[in-house]
């Protein structure tokens, strides 16, 4: 029985040599369990996973018997090892911007008409937007590429923020980097000078990181310029259609698109020109898809300039100014409130110890009546990156 046992002892063992590491002659012959030699090939194959390629071998790997002195030795060449690849990873394509509806939007009647007119009440109407507005940015600098990147950085301030902030967060930007808003002067600025120049407009902290950001990426690979594809201005940090559009506009007199911000998306739905309306910030890209199937190309590069100084001197977010607008006598916009004025004579009289004296208070109530506007009608206003 005994025979029997020891023999079976013998199956599940198994015998393995090793150099001696206190003589280069002698080999070490034991025995060890298949169990226990399968765990050790495990952990020396999960141990030779984590080693680094570089790293040099122990001083007793080296002299025994069997491996190479050089760094690749059979472990490290063995083809269960994962090879690390080495190298950037590829850069991300950047999104393309659709331009087209496979479905034309039916022109709405008598837009013509529409759009001359306020186009004429326009030219006798002096706005932020044409003394404060994205295009004067470029003024104050000399150098071609310092326009356009000047005309990129004022479009980023000016989501969800008033040209007159904007206008003014650009000047104290400039003198705040050396007088000369560039792609050089901004990647030399720390981001406290940066943010205490811009602090007034929306959602400056992140407006910060997206104007350094774009600094870096216009200087790595567009030559410190400003691109001239929607495409390319899409894949900067925190630049979307509206904001590419305008830029390609301005800086570069190149017209691919209207740029929809919140006037154009407001004033369009309340002239009704887009069945249905659109009437949150998701449908956006809709709404300028349809304008674009079928305005006129011609008009394409006018029509965000002239909106939104109509929607910041008229057609305001709340209480339009339909009293001046020329649109409602001749019939033309459906949301058109009418104003009901009216005189009311209120009596107040005062007693003192004398004669009464009687103080008569004069006021106007003004009465206002939508005809086919209501607040459920009107489009929500429009995230940053919507704007």
């Amino acid at each position: 029985m005994s025979f029997i046992k020891r023999a079976s002892t013998l199956k599940e063992r198994r015998l393995s040599t090793r150099p001696s590491p206190y003589h280069l002659d002698v080999t070490l012959v034991e025995a060890e369990s298949v169990a226990e030699s399968s765990n050790a090939v495990s952990r020396r194959s999960q141990r030779v996973k984590r080693e680094s390629a570089d790293e040099p071998l122990t001083e007793i790997e080296s002299l025994a018997p069997g491996f190479n002195s050089e760094p690749s030795n059979r472990a490290r060449q063995s083809s269960s090892s994962p090879v690390k690849r080495t190298g950037s990873a590829s850069p991300r394509k950047p999104k393309l911007i659709p331009q087209t509806l496979g479905t034309p939007h039916p022109t709405p009647p008598r837009w013509k008409e529409t759009y001359d007119t306020i186009k004429e009440m326009r030219s006798h109407i002096v706005a932020p937007v044409d003394t404060m507005g994205c295009d004067q940015a470029q003024n104050k600098e000399v150098d071609p590429k310092n326009r356009r990147f000047a005309t990129l950085v004022s479009l980023m301030l000016s989501s969800q923020t008033k040209d007159e902030v904007t206008d003014a967060a650009v000047t104290k930007l400039r003198q705040a980097i050396g007088g000369t808003l560039s792609v050089a002067a901004v990647m030399a600025a720390d981001e406290q000078t940066v943010s205490d120049a811009i602090g007034k407009v929306g959602f400056w902290r992140r407006k910060t990181q997206y104007i350094k950001q774009t600094a870096q990426k216009l200087h790595d690979e567009f030559d410190s310029d400003v691109p001239k594809t929607v495409d390319e201005l899409c894949s900067l940090p925190g630049v979307g259609p509206k904001m590419a559009f305008l830029t390609l506009q301005v800086a570069w007199n190149l017209n691919h698109g209207i740029g929809v911000d919140v006037h154009v998306h407001r004033i369009t739905n309340r002239l009704g020109w887009h069945k249905p309306p659109t009437k949150n910030p998701e449908q956006t890209r809709l709404l300028r898809l349809n304008l674009q199937s079928w305005l006129p190309t011609e008009l394409h590069g006018e029509i965000n300039h002239m909106l939104v100084g109509f929607g910041q001197t008229i057609c305001l977010p709340v209480g339009p100014r339909c009293d001046l607008c020329q649109l409602s006598p001749k019939g033309l916009c459906p949301s058109a409130r009418t104003v009901v004025k009216s005189k009311s004579r209120k009596s107040v009289a005062l007693t003192e110890s004398g004669p009464g004296i009687e103080i008569a208070i004069e006021s106007n109530l003004v009465e206002t009546q939508t005809l086919a506007d209501s607040p459920s009608s009107l489009p929500s206003p429009l995230t940053e990156e919507e704007s």
